[in-house]
């Protein structure tokens, strides 16, 4: 079955002094495209979990955001008070005022805050993994619940791909006697002697040329094939982008030796449910 590349996905983990939330959203791409969000101190942790996603998620333009929020009164940030001092006493020598106003200026200035480097958390590090599990499920159940909307209107253009192409075959005969039947009114109004021979052997030559016998036949199975692959176990998009091309090629060929308006005017109609197949493809993983 196949999967949408846009999906979204969350998980949140209580600890007994934080909240670990993990977020995961994704929209297509023709490759994995991974944007990472995270707190400063999970950084040497990054290339694990991108390694995560990307065995998950495959292609995609990803972003994954991890944010860690406090719950208790507990707090790694501390007052540089040396600092703070220091720039009381340097901003009392430029200019006076009072100590409320030269603390709230001081507070400012780089430096002034201290957050202590905190070793990474083993077990608070498992239950970020299990967070990102959890979200990497549910944004895949997203995208294959998108999936499955991206299927049935495919199913449905295939089916109006092959009802047209079923339309044309009724009505290739009417084309090749319109074809034979304009030429013999072309010859006839040149008003000289034609030989009966040549010509019969000039129009079979002209109707072969234009023949869509094996456009017809490739097109029939190009159809096949794309609904046989929506339906394999795997999801993949590009050898269903590449087997709509083949469908393109084989309708303008069609449209390009048909000569018949009536036939141009189903291969008009082939081409739009084959651009709408096509703007769909680019959400298919």
């Amino acid at each position: 079955m196949i999967q949408s590349m846009t999906g979204f996905g969350k998980y949140v983990v209580q600890l007994p002094t934080k909240k670990i939330t993990v977020e995961l959203k994704s929209l297509n791409s023709k490759s994995l495209d991974l944007n990472a969000r995270m707190p400063s101190a999970y950084r040497e942790k990054e290339l694990e979990l991108r390694k995560t996603i990307a065995s998950s998620l495959m292609r995609g333009k990803v972003d994954f955001g991890l944010y860690l929020e406090l719950t208790s009164g507990e707090t790694s940030t501390e007052v540089n008070e040396l600092a703070v001092k220091n720039y009381m006493k340097q901003l009392k020598n430029i200019a006076d005022g009072d100590d409320i106003k030269l603390l709230d200026m001081a507070l400012r200035m780089p430096d002034s805050l201290k957050t202590a480097r905190e070793d990474i958390d083993e077990t608070e590090y498992e239950s970020i993994k299990l967070a990102l599990t959890e979200a990497l499920k549910e944004i895949n159940t997203f995208r294959s619940e998108e999936g499955e909307v991206l299927e049935k209107d495919f199913i449905e253009r295939i089916q109006n791909l092959q009802s047209l192409l079923e339309q044309v075959k009724t009505m290739d005969p009417d084309r090749q006697s319109d074809v034979r039947e304009r030429l013999n009114k072309a010859v006839s109004e040149l008003k000289a002697d034609v030989d009966a021979n040549r010509f019969e052997q000039e129009l079979i030559y002209y109707l072969e040329k234009y023949d869509i016998t094996e456009e017809k036949v490739r097109l029939a199975n190009h159809l096949d094939y794309f609904t046989s692959t929506l339906e394999s176990d795997d999801s993949n998009g590009k050898k269903l982008a590449f087997i709509a091309q083949e469908i393109g090629r084989e309708i303008n060929t069609i449209g390009s030796k048909a000569n018949y308006a009536p036939m141009q005017q189903l291969v008009v109609q082939m081409k739009d449910e084959l651009e709408k197949i096509k703007e769909q493809m680019l959400n298919v993983l």
